[in-house]
């Protein structure tokens, strides 16, 4: 099978590449950069130059795949809505060029906003695409769904982690580094989900042969505390842990706050059996033991 990825040298793009190179199917990754394109090339993968807003070279390169996997979305919090309109017309674009045929597309979302402070399920729907909350990822594949195309949303856990992460942990730890403390606020019993990267990738393989049974959660951990999160950090990186009174939190963590007090514990349950996916890759806090986690 040949199939495009976009977002193909991202921190999951990267590693869905290599599941599907090692599987022995055919990638096209979509790479913005001479540097993206030679990471690529050295993958083994074939490059289409472009950039997610570039809507005619998503369309031809998805014309030419036998499937589509996106991965690829701009994580600058400053140009939220802008993204996610940029996200929105890129998965559009991708699965009109799918109309007609059998070919699946694979979009990634998120599980951190379904169903705050009890276990989200594969049953809860996205949140409602709002002016605060604009990114419409699974709106546009229920739209595509409607009209007979084979789209599907993998859910990914907000911490999705691995030596070489970039993303809420290292985040977390950063801010740690900053305030010379590792916190996390109140009682610190929110819950994170997470997934290794490695079990992630090798889901979204999974999915290509399932995606009308989706949407799918890429979770191995249903939840992991703060405190035990900021715990960890807090020996890694020789610094005082403490718990910091919601008040105190914009103080602490900046923009970052409402991040750190996500309660979202989500289940994989019907994922795993639906299609036999067993994460078998380290959890967080053994990751984040490791000293090369958070080395930098």
């Amino acid at each position: 099978m040949r199939v495009f990825v976009t977002g193909a040298t991202g921190w999951v793009g990267s590693a869905v590449v290599e599941e599907l190179i090692a599987a022995g199917h055919g990638v096209t990754g979509l790479a913005r950069s001479e540097k993206s394109a030679g990471a690529l090339a050295a993958a083994g993968a074939s490059v289409v130059r472009g950039a997610v807003e570039d809507l005619e070279v998503l369309h031809a390169a998805a014309v030419r795949a036998d499937a589509v996997i996106h991965t690829a979305f701009n994580h600058d919090w400053s140009r939220f809505a802008e993204n996610c309109a940029a996200d929105k017309a890129a998965i559009a674009t991708l699965g009109a060029a799918l109309e007609d045929t059998d070919k699946p597309l694979i979009v990634t979302s998120g599980v951190a906003l379904l169903a705050p402070g009890r276990l989200a399920t594969e049953e809860d729907a996205a949140p409602p695409v709002t002016d605060s909350f604009p990114r419409a990822s699974e709106a546009v594949v229920e739209d595509l769904r409607a009209r007979g195309i084979r789209a599907c949303a993998v859910r990914l856990a907000p911490s999705v982690h691995g030596v070489g992460d970039h993303g809420f942990v290292p985040r977390l730890a950063g801010i740690a580094r900053d305030k010379g403390v590792s916190a996390y606020i109140g009682d610190g019993q929110n819950r994170w989900p997470a997934v290794h990267r490695r079990d992630a990738a090798r889901l979204f393989l999974m999915v290509l042969d399932r995606p009308e049974a989706g949407p799918f959660h890429a979770v191995a951990e249903e939840g992991v505390m703060l405190k035990d999160i900021a715990g960890v950090i807090g020996r890694q990186l020789d610094l005082p842990v403490k718990g910091v009174a919601a008040e105190e939190a914009q103080a602490q963590f900046g923009w970052f706050a409402p991040f750190v007090g996500l309660d979202a514990p989500t289940s994989s349950a019907q994922t795993r059996e639906t299609l036999g996916w067993h994460p078998t890759e380290r959890g967080l806090l053994a990751d984040l033991a490791d000293p090369a986690y958070l080395a930098g």
